[in-house]
């Protein structure tokens, strides 16, 4: 269960309004079934819950569906999915913000919907009065730690840091995709040992020539004339870019800059549980900077962006005078 959903149902219990929003439509489904298992058991489910659709809604079918009590159960589920239609019926609007308001005894009412981008005053509303789990997309420096997460909450397997970096770049942050492979890992490995590298390239799996995210640690450790020099093959793989590369090494060295400036422990207070390793390790490379030394890495890298986005320059030349500009001034203060 997701920790949101699980401090939601450890406050207040069950029943009630749950409104499940944002872009990431994996993880707001997963938070959907959870909801329908804490609540009904499989053996009343076809008495007990009734699954919709935003667009095919008719509210007053809807408002009597709300009113039916449970059968020969203590809860009845309610489940609206794609709800971003019912935004649009001020009848809608109202059943949904009543409900919500005061729930009937023995209801779990689930209402699910991507509202990224709409200024409806609904789901300003729903906020305020259900209870409201947000789940913003997984960004694609997060998922190694996703996956090493998953794989290990919902497989029962050990990923392998190098495997789950490999296995993020391949396919990226499709949560759903990824959630195949380890599948596919889960029949391939056999007994109790790590998930490797060498695992997931066996499964099918086209691994890059470089891993972005050891590239990064190169960066984290300083080692900028190396990383000049293994630029070239990083940009090469399909997928990458200098501006995607950049929006990575900003991620980096904010977290480096709190590591440097609070410590480990304050980074994990801004990470996602799965995140919370990223800490410790950084807090290895926090050693080898200085505040002021992450800050000129910072602004260094706010004038590359500037320059890959209007400039006619090549993306590797631009982000390859960064990094010898700063193993020069390593240099120089070594």
């Amino acid at each position: 269960m997701s920790d949101p959903l699980r401090a939601a149902l450890d406050r207040h219990g069950l029943g009630g309004v749950f409104f499940l929003h944002g872009e990431d439509a994996f993880r707001r489904e997963e938070g959907l079934r959870t909801l329908v298992e804490a609540h009904v058991d499989a053996g009343v489910r076809d008495f007990n819950l009734d699954q919709l659709r935003g667009g095919d809604v008719d509210v007053d079918a809807l408002a009597s569906i709300l009113a039916t009590p449970p059968m020969m159960a203590e809860w009845r589920v309610v489940v609206i999915r794609d709800a971003q239609p019912l935004a649009g019926s001020s009848r809608a609007r109202s059943l949904l913000l009543e409900i919500a308001g005061s729930p009937p005894p023995g209801l779990a009412f689930v209402i699910s919907a991507d509202i990224s981008g709409s200024k409806a005053k609904l789901w300003r509303e729903l906020k305020k009065v259900a209870r409201s789990v947000g789940y913003t997309p997984v960004a694609l420096e997060d998922v190694p730690g996703w996956l090493v997460a998953r794989a290990r909450e919902g497989f029962g397997m050990e990923l392998e840091e190098a495997a789950a970096r490999a296995l993020a770049q391949a396919v990226g942050a499709d949560l759903g995709v990824l959630q195949q492979e380890l599948a596919k890992l889960q029949e391939y490995v056999e007994g109790d040992r790590p998930v490797t590298r060498d695992d997931v390239s066996a499964v099918g799996t086209v691994l890059p020539a470089q891993d972005r995210w050891a590239w990064f640690d190169l960066v984290a450790e300083r080692r900028f004339d190396e990383a000049a020099r293994t630029l070239p093959v990083l940009l090469g793989q399909s997928g990458e870019s200098g501006v995607g590369v950049t929006l990575g090494l900003g991620t980096l060295l904010l977290r480096l800059g709190v590591v440097v400036d609070e410590g480990p422990r304050a980074l994990e207070k801004l990470l996602p549980p799965w995140q919370n390793w990223v800490a410790g390790k950084l807090g290895r490379f926090a050693r080898e900077w200085t505040a002021d030394e992450v800050d000129e890495a910072l602004r260094g890298l706010l004038r590359v962006d500037r320059l890959l986005k209007s400039s006619p320059l090549p993306e590797d030349l631009v982000l390859e005078e960064w990094l010898l500009g700063l193993e020069t001034r390593r240099r120089e203060a070594a």
